[in-house]
């Protein structure tokens, strides 16, 4: 491959991970892949630990933007090197995040995103050059914009990719569209116009703040199935299993709840109170009941009641937030006649399996479709379109954002679905 070769970076700046391409202009080849975990964990898992680091002081907020900048080099001239591309070849690099992500990436205030009523101090897209934020290598950087509240560039690429502001893109009406990371966007069309929310699920979907979580990375379980009374799992690249992503989890969960291990409560049982070959997997371990999934010499993977607590968190969230704006919009989950879901689940997800623990409706099931690396995908698409801003800048001031923070309907209807469906 010659030096001289057109390329360009897309990068989704996720809270838990990050995904970046690189891709060949005007083609849109992907050359190269890489994946990496937010540096930015050292100062908490989701969101609002981060924001609390950063108002401390000046240097802390320069600390976490000095290491994403640092990791998104770094990645980019992995990128570069992985396809024999000159490190001076890259002609725009595209970012989209949270509007957190995008904060801390730009080292902006966040003072206003930490306090009510949640806006950010920068809605629109920002256009500035890589040496700005740090990075040895100069390239034009584009960061998606972030609408309002928590809802932001990630949410933004990831309805771009989907074909969204043009009119005339496939999308059926009304339709759902769910980003179930850490920040768990969830956007609604509905007679033509989209509204949007984040549901604070934390990382529990993406593997995070789990005892034996982890990202998709090779060595994470991301499929727990059972056969004639045996656990039968599969790791990410058929690596050793060292953890448990997204989708495992999720299995993990479902499996509990099918084979009467765990009731809707979310309480696992004690052995003796279960009848399924596969009690004998429930364990006391430092006071607390596991449910293994993986042991060896080298290795112990299991899921803890607590584990099972932060998932019954996240769940109850999004599907509270998925109401509250199908309420908005005076309509139910029958209503729908897409769902498209997004995530850094793992190489699986099961629709049924987000029923059975009270994600999705049946109805959802039958409609919805994955979309793998959505906001990747429309970072992508931007950096092959002729003139993607004022597109992307109307698509996010086309966006209804509605706040759930302290709203009574979003506190009842979490309530309603804490629990896991039976």
């Amino acid at each position: 491959m010659l030096s001289s070769e057109r390329v360009a970076i897309a990068i989704d700046l996720g809270t838990t991970t990050i995904a970046a391409a690189l891709i060949n202009l005007p083609g849109g080849e992907i050359l190269a892949r890489s994946g990496s975990l937010n540096p930015q964990r050292v100062h908490g898992l989701d969101v609002v630990s981060r924001l609390e680091y950063a108002i401390r002081s000046p240097e802390n907020l320069k600390e976490l933007q000095d290491l994403v900048n640092k990791e998104l080099s770094r990645m980019t001239g992995e990128l570069l090197v992985a396809a024999g591309v000159a490190s001076s070849a890259a002609e725009i690099v595209a970012i989209a995040g949270n509007p957190t992500m995008s904060h801390l990436l730009l080292g902006l205030p966040v003072e206003s995103i930490a306090h009510p009523p949640y806006r950010p101090k920068v809605t629109g897209s920002r256009r500035l050059d890589t040496l700005e934020l740090g990075w040895p290598v100069s390239a034009p950087v584009y960061v998606f914009p972030s609408p309002g509240g928590f809802v932001g560039g990630d949410t933004i690429a990831f309805l771009y990719g989907l074909g969204f502001p043009d009119p005339r893109s496939p999308n059926l009406d009304p339709a759902l569209f769910l980003d179930l990371g850490t920040n768990g966007e969830i956007a609604l069309l509905s007679g033509g116009k989209l509204y949007a929310t984040s549901a604070a699920a934390g990382p529990a979907f993406e593997g995070g703040n789990l005892s034996c979580g982890m990202a998709a990375l090779p060595g994470a379980i991301f499929s727990v199935r059972q056969k004639e009374g045996r656990l039968v799992t599969a790791s990410v690249a058929d690596a050793h299993p060292v953890g448990l992503c997204g989708s495992g989890v999720i299995d993990a969960v479902t499996l509990l709840l099918e084979e009467g291990l765990m009731d809707d409560t979310g309480r696992l049982l004690d052995p003796s109170e279960i009848s399924s070959p596969l009690g004998s997997r429930i364990l006391e371990k430092g006071g607390e009941l596991h449910f293994l999934i993986y042991r060896d010499a080298g290795s112990f993977v299991s899921l803890t009641q607590g584990d099972i607590r932060q998932i019954q968190l996240a769940k109850g969230a999004v599907r509270a937030g998925m109401e509250v704006l199908l309420d908005k919009a005076g309509l139910t989950g029958d209503s729908l006649q897409e769902v498209v879901l997004t995530g850094s689940f793992g190489a699986s997800l099961s629709f049924e399996s987000l029923k059975t623990i009270g994600v999705l409706t049946q109805n959802m099931v039958k409609i919805s479709r994955f979309v793998r690396e959505g906001a990747l995908s429309g970072v992508i698409r931007s950096l092959l379109s002729p003139d993607p801003g004022p597109q992307i800048e109307r698509l996010s001031s086309a966006l209804r954002i509605i706040p759930l923070s302290g709203t009574p309907l979003f506190e009842q209807y979490f309530m309603a679905h804490i629990n896991f469906a039976s």
